[in-house]
């Protein structure tokens, strides 16, 4: 199998990494905080990429990396790598505006349980962005499929540890305004499910990466007994084996990916596995990187911080890896 990139990808990832290092600086993180707004003029510059929400899988993974890299916050991942698959598979006219960047959406699926699994509940949990967003995408019981204008939505916001991506909870009981719920095949709805979770498992090696960058970098300048402490075998150990984790992940992504756009038989697996090694190298990047920084890291001066909770907090969205690794088990002995 072949994982090197073509010209357009090498392009796309490129265009990715400098846009997002000039426009998504961590003072944007910090900002964002206190004001939501202060992601709006990024999505301006995101927006020209939202198309990549129905192209291949591999090329979304490519960008989103670079958009973890960057803990990038705000309506890009809900509306390209949630809404888009879903509304593709219903077949909702809304889903050409999506994709030229002209209106955002985000999807409402999960319920009491967080479990990602179509249900009939009227109030669906873990939304992301759902008070900025023009659209939810609800999915109800049976894969039905309807679209309510997020302002006819009641909205709960939810404290969580990732202050880059806001979680909802949604009351969904309103119809559709303009039109009626669409019964959308299940395997359809399945297939664009685990698109989504690819898609953040892509993001997920790009915030490992970066986490493994920082403490690589903190460890090289960091001085102690005149030495820098990146020369001590114990630090070597860790930073060898979160680069160990972080090369796995990203191997495991590429792969789930191309088994996606191939419609490969071993895609329902390759997905759980992509997911379950993003969340390992993220979780272990943070911590590690926390331990390399010792105390300055912990500071809410220093930005280390940022890129823990994105890490985390996508641990635990879309299903924690003890959970994947459960569905992946699941699987392989049916």
């Amino acid at each position: 199998m072949d994982f090197s990139l073509s010209d357009d990808q090498q392009l796309l990832r490129d265009t990715a990494r400098n846009l997002l290092t000039k426009e998504c600086p961590t003072t944007l993180l910090r900002a964002h905080i206190d004001d939501p707004a202060a992601a709006d003029p990024l999505w301006e510059h995101l927006r020209d990429f939202a198309a990549l929400g129905a192209g291949p899988c591999t090329d979304l993974c490519l960008f989103l990396e670079e958009v973890g890299y960057v803990a990038t916050p705000g309506l890009f991942f809900p509306t390209v790598a949630l809404a888009a698959p879903i509304l593709a598979a219903a077949g909702d006219d809304r889903l050409d505006a999506v994709l030229d960047g002209a209106a955002t959406a985000t999807l409402a699926l999960a319920g009491a349980d967080g479990i990602w699994t179509a249900n009939a509940e009227p109030v669906k949990t873990f939304v992301p962005e759902a008070d900025r967003a023009d659209w939810i995408v609800v999915v109800d019981a049976g894969s039905t499929v309807r679209v309510i204008a997020a302002t006819d939505a009641r909205l709960r916001q939810v404290g969580t540890a990732d202050f880059s991506r806001r979680m909802f909870e949604v009351g969904v009981e309103v119809e559709a305004p303009g039109g009626t719920a669409t019964d959308v095949d299940a395997g359809a709805v399945a297939a664009a499910l685990e698109r989504a979770t690819v898609a953040l498992a892509a993001e997920m090696v790009g915030t490992a990466r970066r986490l493994f960058d920082m403490a690589l970098g903190y460890a090289k300048e960091r001085i102690q007994f005149d030495v820098p402490i990146g020369s001590f075998q114990a630090i070597q150990h860790k930073l060898a084996d979160t680069s160990l984790a972080v090369e796995r992940a990203t191997a495991a992504v590429q792969y789930a990916s191309m088994a996606l756009d191939a419609d490969d038989s071993e895609r329902h697996r390759a997905t759980h596995v992509a997911k379950a090694a993003a969340g390992a190298a993220a979780t272990r990047a943070a911590k590690d990187a926390q331990q390399v920084f010792g105390g300055i890291g912990y500071t809410w001066e220093h930005d280390l911080h940022l890129f823990t909770r994105h890490a985390f907090g996508s641990e635990h969205w879309m299903g924690t890896t003890d959970w994947h690794h459960d569905r992946l088990a699941e699987l392989l002995f049916q």
